[in-house]
């Protein structure tokens, strides 16, 4: 396919942009998008804030424009992960080893879920505590490698990485709203004021 792309590849490609789903049969296929993009799209529906970051300097720039734009410069910041206590120690942040004295909650997670723009945890990132029990802030690094289709793509990953002890605790988070924006659809989910740091990988 590559190689008649690159032959034909002004003709072909200005085709397909003409072809607008409204053009199509109603019986074909829906045109779909790649799993990046369907990602981002369902992630920001969720209400979630992401920040994309082609290097460390930048996730780390936009870490500091977070706390600076909330004014959690001086607030507690609780973090699980010895690895990211690790390589967020250069930074300027007041930590705690309590929970319930933290503002916001910096952590990684499992896998970022195209499908429905969720992202996977375990007790990798929570250990054996529930989401109602962090603060309703959480700042997430992850990086573009751990974006999968679907949450049976997302487990089985989490299964081949941890060959020799599976994490426990697993669950999503999906809603990124504030507490007071919840409806039937989100009765009984924690809801969460979400930003994630996404650092290209691939």
């Amino acid at each position: 396919m590559s190689l008649f792309r690159k032959i034909f590849g002004s003709k072909s490609e200005g085709k397909e942009e003409e072809l607008k789903s409204e053009d199509r049969g109603k019986y074909m296929p829906e045109v779909k998008l790649p799993i990046d993009e369907r990602f981002t799209i369902n992630f920001k529906a969720n209400g979630g804030k992401f920040l994309y970051c082609e290097n460390l300097s930048e996730i780390f720039e936009s870490f500091e424009n977070i706390l600076i734009e909330n004014d959690w410069q001086d607030k507690n910041g609780f973090i699980l992960d010895k690895n990211l206590k690790d390589r967020f120690s250069d930074i300027d942040m007041t930590k705690t080893q309590s929970v319930s004295d933290a503002m916001y909650f910096l952590t990684t997670c499992e896998n970022l879920i195209a499908d429905d723009g969720s992202l996977l945890i375990s007790s990798n990132q929570i250990a054996e505590k529930k989401l109602k029990e962090f603060p309703d802030n959480f700042i997430v690094f992850a990086t573009t490698s751990q974006i999968t289709a679907n949450i049976g793509e997302g487990l089985r990953g989490i299964k081949s990485k941890n060959r020799k002890k599976i994490p426990t605790n697993i669950t999503t988070i999906k809603h990124f709203k504030s507490v007071e924006e919840k409806d039937f659809m989100t009765y009984g989910s924690s809801s969460k004021n979400l930003y994630l740091l996404l650092l290209e990988d691939l």
